[in-house]
This record gives structure tokens, sequence and C-alpha cells, in this order.
């Protein structure tokens, strides 16, 4: 029987390779104090004594070990000890920490993989069930959009909301039902059916896509995000909308309502711009290889009709529970926007050259604030610059009143009117036509200038 005294049994092949250890001990006094053992130094109970300084070495070289093992104190030793003790303290600490890390990050990717997985299928299961019912949109689970509704909506949908979208999707639709009738179109007439859908530069961009595609591509559009991107007038986001839409193809689609439900999925509080590449990452993440279009479109409407801007019914979400912002109780918050620079504010003159019930209409140019489309002349107004309240023709100028207040994306406009009804050459003018007055609805006016139009009409014209 071995004697341990405080001595816990270890493996023998261990205690040869570490040949010392250290162990509790009591002398004959009762203190305790540490000293050092040898795995082949084990005796026999009835010998296991302890040696006192008083009384003599009997022990030869062959019991050195046993010597060592109860001597009451050995101060060269110590350090050894501890040093051995606090190296194995160490190993023992760094391999639980470790261990620990790795399951952690095992858990971390594991309920990773499981949250972006639930998303998707919260969400699509949600949109199966209260998908909007859009005039450019499939049912879910349905066979895929004409890429050309797909497209036509998406560039109208740019800035624009929904509901005022609908009736010119539906007016253009049923004036041109394709990309090859489109394709054809008079850009004055397309201009003119644009009219009040605002972003002018979206329009005739419409039309030199519609005629690339036509020509280019046999009326069909390309079926892949890159082919999509090479197009006049379609970015980053219009290709993906598109790609995923109509072709079923794994695109990532953000556009101002994916932004938020993102950021607020993942609390991305990182102020934006600078947060679209990090919440593009996230969106990849969710992003589902089957469905995806169906998936985009779940993620729009549920950015437009329950995670909204604010008071978000985070209640009716159903992603509420995966929903990091929505715990932290900071949903409404994000994204972080930067504070917004004041727009500057412009003024500026119209004329309103009236003769025998028609009012003189130029085209202004193709480049520029509402380029290409009809308008009445005006003072050289634009977004760095006040007009020179220059008319563009001498004569007998009355101004009104009143002024027409428009604000466009970047600045303001306050726009002054002033009417005359004398004999005037067109000569001398800037290059237009003679429109009648009582027939300028189908002119396609600027909203700005139609806003013009009822001001006029309101006061009198002489």
């Amino acid at each position: 029987m071995l004697h341990h005294r405080g001595v816990r049994a270890i493996d023998n092949q261990f205690e040869r390779a570490i040949g010392l250890f250290a162990c509790w001990k009591s002398d004959r006094f009762g203190g305790r104090y540490i000293g050092i053992a040898r795995s082949d130094n084990f005796v026999p109970t009835a010998n296991n004594r302890t040696l006192h300084k008083t009384e003599p070495a009997e022990c030869g070289a062959t019991d050195f070990g046993h010597q060592i093992r109860y001597s009451p104190r050995l101060p060269a030793a110590r350090p050894f000890v501890r040093a051995l003790r606090g190296c194995c303290f160490a190993w023992l600490w760094l391999a639980f920490l470790h261990a620990a890390i790795i399951a952690r990050s095992m858990a971390a990717v594991e309920s990773a993989v499981q949250k972006t997985g639930d998303i998707a299928a919260s969400l699509l299961k949600w949109y199966d069930q209260y998908a909007r019912a859009l005039p450019w949109r499939a049912p879910p689970g349905s066979a895929r959009t004409d890429p050309y509704r797909v497209w036509l909506s998406e560039i109208m949908l740019q800035q624009t909301t929904v509901s005022a979208v609908i009736p010119y999707f539906e007016r253009f639709t049923a004036r041109w039902p394709n990309v090859e009738t489109l394709a054809v179109a008079d850009d004055a007439e397309l201009m003119a059916a644009w009219a009040g859908l605002g972003y002018y530069a979206r329009a005739r961009n419409l039309l030199a896509c519609a005629r690339a595609v036509a020509q280019q591509h046999g009326g069909q559009f390309p079926a892949t995000e890159s082919g999509l991107r090479a197009l006049p007038g379609i970015g980053a986001y219009t290709a993906a909308a598109i790609a995923a839409i109509a072709f079923d193809e794994r695109a990532v689609v953000v556009d101002a309502n994916v932004e938020r439900v993102v950021a607020r999925l993942f609390a991305i509080s990182t102020p934006l711009p600078a947060a679209k590449s990090e919440i593009h990452r996230f969106a990849d993440r969710i992003t589902p290889t089957k469905r995806p279009g169906d998936f985009a479109q779940a993620m729009m409407d549920l950015g437009a009709t329950v995670c909204t801007v604010r008071k978000p019914a985070c209640l009716a979400c159903p992603s509420s529970e995966l929903c990091r912002g929505h715990r932290l109780g900071i949903a409404e918050s994000l994204p972080v926007k930067p504070v917004k620079a004041p727009k500057p504010h412009r003024t500026g003159t119209a004329y309103w050259i009236e003769s025998n019930d028609h009012v003189w209409l130029v085209k202004r140019p193709a480049k520029g604030m509402l380029g290409g489309m009809r308008a009445l002349p005006d003072d050289g107004w634009n977004a760095r610059q006040d007009g020179d309240s220059v008319p563009p023709v001498a004569a007998e100028w009355r101004t009104l009143n009143s002024s027409v207040e428009h604000v466009f994306t970047h600045f303001s406009l306050s726009l002054k009117l002033a009417v005359t009804s004398s004999p005037v050459q067109p000569e001398g003018m800037m290059a237009g036509q003679w429109w009648p007055v009582n027939s300028l609805d189908s002119a396609g006016l600027p909203t700005l200038f139609k806003k013009a139009a009822r001001l006029v009409s309101g006061q009198g014209r002489e």
C-alpha cells in the first residue's frame, strides 16, 4: 500500500516523464509545507516517517530520492516547484481558453448560418401571404415577370413612390406594350408622357436603353446582371433587380427599403453612406439561391409596409425575433443618416408670351435641368445660380404678385411669372412653338411649369 499524504495518484508513465513533482506534507509539529517527491521512490507505509534534522542520515546513495521526498525544507527546490506549478496552471488555462474560443466560434458560425437561413425562410413565407399586388409583378411562386415590365417599373420607381408610378406604368404599357414599340417612339411624345414623373434624365435613358435592346440584342434583355449593367441607364441596383425578378438569377438587390431592413436586422450603426458596403455584405449573406426574385420583392414589401422609416411595426414583422435592432430597442434609429446640409435656394423668372389664345413654348436643351422637355421661356436659372431676370424679347411685361415655389432634389426655387400679350416676333425668341392655351395639358409640361400655367390662369391673362 502506498502512502499518499496529500499526493494524488498519477499515471506511472507521467510520473517518470516529469521525474519530480510537488506535494503537500505535514511535519511532526503539524505544519504543512511543499516537498519534492519522485515517482519511483514511493515506499511502504511502515517505513514512511518524516526525518528530523537531529537524526543521522542513515540512507545511502540509493535512498537519496527517499531523503529528498521527506526533507522538511529544500530551499533550492522551491523555485523549480513554483515554476513547474506555474507552467502547469498556464498550460491548463491556455488549453481551456483555446477550447472555449473554438466552441464559441463554432456556435457563432452555426448561429449565423441558422439566422440567415431563418430570415430568408420566414420572409418568403410572409411574402407568400402578404405580397402587394402591383401591375408589374407576378404573384409569388408563379411564372417570372416579363423583363420589359420589370425594367420599366424599376426605372420609373427610382426616387419615386409606388402610388405615383402605377398610373404612369399603366399608360406606358398600354401605349408601348413591349420594348420594340418603345424603341420607335417619338422623343417628344415619350417626354410628354413622362411629364410629371420627374427626374427626366430617366426618360431619355429609357429611350436609349430600349433602342439598344431592340437593335443590339434582338429585342431581348440580357439575362445576366453583368449584361444588364452594360445597357444605358441601368446601374448596379437596377441590374440586380431585373436579374433576380425577371430571370431568377441570384443577385443582391439593395434599394432604400432593403437598406433599412438589413441595417435593422443586423444593428448596423455605421452612418450612411459609409455603411452601404457593410449593408450589401449582410444582404448577400441572407439572399437565398432559391426564389431570389421573390426574396428581393419580399424585402422591398417589408420595408415599405412593416419596417417603415418611422414607427416600424415590429410586432407584425416575420423576422422580429431574429432582428438585433429590435432586440436592442434601436430599430427606428437605423440606418444612421448623416445630417443633411440645407438646400440652396434659387430665384428665377418664367415668361408667359400669349398671342391669339396660344402661348409660346420652348424645348429645353437635352442636357441639364428638365432636359428635352417643353417649357415656358425663362431667364437661365439653374441649380448653381439665380436667373438674370432678362426677358427673352423686348415687350411690355407684367409681373404677377405671386410666385411658384418648387423643390428639386438639390435645391429649391422661387419662380416669378412675367406675362405679356404684346405682339412679338418668334424670330427673336428661343426656338419653340405656339401651343393652344386650352390644350396645355397635352403639352407634357414638367410639374414646375404646370404650376406656372395654373398661376397665370388663376390671376388672369391679358
